[in-house]
């Protein structure tokens, strides 16, 4: 039987952050014995004490709340879906963000990377290479589940695929980044999108293929192939500060900003949507 305590959790924390029991201790201000007990389970932690260590540990909220359980404690975080009459103040400065992206493609994605919210620009754009194949939404909405996962749309070769110039150059960059997270964040959602990924054909040797791009290369481009022309986009992605309930802190917001003049010349005469 797997040991779930909030001892071997945290340990399992520490290990994933390559800290030692001192390390962790000088960064939590805690003694070193103390925390040995902990990890051993000799001492039973406080509500305080799994949520100093976590924050030191750096642990995702939603892992906060699972420390805290296992503890025999109540949650600290809510979750609250950004579509409730309670996030009606988030909802407007989301929007506003992807608003004064425009007419650059920007959009909101959830902690594994499902289409929250986009702008007109970014819906269009699928649109233009999709077709019927992607939804018709109103940009600037919150979507209703199931939503778009937008990794398993640039892996699927009936998705964004063909539609990608350098389409191994930016799976290998986004399949490197999402293992990363999924070892550090130690969510299980997360490691099961990484093997859906993996299904894809050609997408397992990406991994291990020697990466052909040199320490040069300062920013990966999106090449997008538009009937007639291709765009060439690099990306930004922005977290908001200090959230304090999961669904925030799991949002994150992709703007795509012209990474050349013709790119930015052709999106603000006609845009692409």
């Amino acid at each position: 039987m797997q040991d779930t305590g909030v001892g071997t959790l945290l340990r399992r924390w520490r290990s994933a952050r390559r800290m030692s029991q001192l390390e962790l201790s000088l960064a939590a201000e805690v003694s070193s014995r103390h925390l040995s007990f902990v990890e051993t389970g000799r001492s039973r932690p406080s509500r305080e004490m799994i949520l100093h260590l976590a924050s030191a540990l750096e642990v995702p909220l939603r892992e906060r709340n699972a420390l805290l359980h296992a503890g025999g404690y109540a949650p600290a975080y809510r979750e609250t879906g950004l579509d409730e009459p309670s996030m009606a103040g988030m909802r407007d400065a989301v929007r506003l963000i992807l608003r004064q992206n425009e007419p650059y493609p920007a959009v909101a994605l959830d902690r594994h990377w499902n289409l929250v919210m986009a702008n007109a620009s970014y819906l269009g754009s699928l649109r233009r290479l999709l077709g019927d194949a992607f939804p018709d939404v109103p940009p600037l909405d919150v979507l209703p589940e199931p939503r778009v996962n937008t990794l398993e749309a640039l892996f699927d070769p009936a998705g964004l695929r063909p539609h990608l110039g350098n389409w191994e150059e930016v799976a290998r960059s986004v399949l490197r980044r999402v293992k990363r997270e999924a070892a550090l964040e130690g969510d299980a959602r997360s490691a099961a999108l990484v093997a859906r990924l993996a299904t894809y054909p050609g997408v397992a040797e990406l991994g291990r293929e020697p990466d052909p791009l040199g320490p040069q290369t300062l920013v990966i481009p999106v090449e997008l192939l538009f009937p007639g022309a291709t765009l060439r986009f690099f990306s930004t992605i922005t977290t908001l500060g200090a959230p304090q309930d999961i669904t925030l802190a799991e949002l994150r917001i992709e703007a795509f900003h012209p990474a050349d003049p013709g790119t930015d010349r052709t999106l603000r005469s006609a845009g692409v949507g």
